[in-house]
């Protein structure tokens, strides 16, 4: 059974941080591609930060240089820290997990399992 928990999110000002942390409980970490993912009230999901398949990070054009991914895979753990936030960061930020098998998915569709999500407010 697979599960995925989110935590860290809140309220900062412009220029604040947070640090996101997501937990894979169930199956070995190392095989399974990971991402973060965020969703705006009215918007699409979009991709944040995704997990290739040598394990090496790729960024949305729209964090990169302020958003950092970083795994510890001895605990199962998927961390975000997220520096010089603006208020277009505002969204649910979730985490995702997909079976590794070959290339990772790059689509928020093509992710098999999904945490709650934990809501990202940055005020003006």
């Amino acid at each position: 059974h697979v599960q995925l928990v989110e935590s860290g999110g809140g309220s900062v000002p412009t220029g604040g941080s947070l640090k996101l942390t997501c937990v894979l409980s169930g199956p070995t970490y190392d095989n399974y591609c990971m991402g973060w993912f965020r969703q705006a009230p009215g918007k699409e999901r979009e991709e944040v930060a995704l997990s290739d398949s040598d394990s090496n990070p790729t960024y949305a054009d729209s964090v990169k240089g302020r958003f950092t991914v970083s795994e510890d895979t001895a605990e199962s753990m998927l961390y975000l820290q997220m520096d010089s936030l603006k208020p277009e960061d505002t969204a649910l930020y979730y985490c995702a997990a997909h079976p590794r098998d070959g290339d990772c998915p790059l689509r928020p569709s093509d992710f098999r399992y999904w945490g709650q999500g934990t809501q990202v407010t940055v005020s003006s």
